[in-house]
């Protein structure tokens, strides 16, 4: 990223605070190229005295500031915030949207046709291990389609995608936490109804759960192959999936994944 790119991040939730850690420990910009744009005072002094960065809860000051304007919102205050800031928004600025399920052509109709992208980024970015993938839209250059690439690979990883893609995005990777937490909590309570004491069920879930995608990650295999790695014949394994696979685990997460990539898709509408 050039030191003459200026990052304004409207909203400094817990999402614009990880872009913000992101961005600044990964060397990709110093504190003085950041502003949030947070009407919150209290959450304002938070972050410049955490990050050192400047912050505003005036439009126009973060406008006059940033090249780049990453909308860091949720999707409920989209319409009003695009007003209040339509005014002071040109063709000078990059707009970055991560509200999930707001189409860009929603974002066009309230401030313009300018250069946006829509990213939809997932929670694990507050730990830097975020899964990211963004979309373009057609003024948007392709060194903007980089510089976004930069910005979200600095919380994880980020993937470009069609936005038709989008929703489905959402319902995968967006709302796909939810689903693994799920797993791990019904994993946690199975060690406990096998006699485990909860804490220490605890903690043999998360590192296995956190192992099995380092394993997965690492080594590059497929997940069948590294399943077949752990699942002798006749044996614990190769049981326990049969209790899974009867209990329609596969079927039931991919509805999940279809059922809330629809859900986004309704909710863009």
């Amino acid at each position: 990223m050039k030191d003459s790119e200026k990052i304004g991040l409207i909203g400094g939730g817990q999402m614009g605070e990880a872009l913000v850690r992101g961005m600044i420990n990964s060397g990709l910009v110093q504190p003085a190229q950041i502003m949030v744009a947070e009407p919150d005072a209290g959450r304002r002094d938070f972050l410049a005295a955490t990050y050192g960065i400047k912050v505003t809860d005036e439009a126009q000051t973060i406008c006059d500031f940033s090249s780049v304007l990453i909308l860091a919102i949720k999707p409920q205050i989209m319409q009003p915030v695009l007003g209040q800031y339509k005014p002071f928004v040109n063709g000078s600025h990059l707009v970055i949207s991560i509200a999930a399920g707001i189409p860009i052509a929603t974002i066009e109709q309230g401030i313009g046709k300018q250069r946006i992208i829509r990213v939809m980024p997932n929670t694990p970015a507050l730990v830097l291990a975020g899964a990211s993938a963004l979309s373009p839209n057609g003024q948007a250059s392709p060194e903007d389609l980089e510089l976004g690439m930069e910005i979200f690979s600095a919380i994880g990883i980020c993937v470009h995608l069609p936005e038709t893609l989008l929703d489905a995005v959402t319902g995968l990777s967006g709302s796909g936490p939810g689903y693994v937490f799920t797993f791990i909590d019904a994993m946690i309570d199975g060690g406990v109804l096998a006699g485990i004491p909860r804490p220490v069920a605890r903690q043999l879930v998360l590192q296995t759960v956190y192992g099995s995608a380092k394993l997965a990650l690492e080594t590059g295999k497929s997940p069948a192959d590294l399943k077949a790695m752990v699942t002798s014949p006749g044996g614990t394994t190769i049981a326990g999936i049969h209790e899974l696979e009867t209990g329609g685990l596969r079927g039931t997460v991919m509805a999940a994944v279809d059922r809330a990539g629809k859900r986004s898709k309704e909710l863009g509408a």
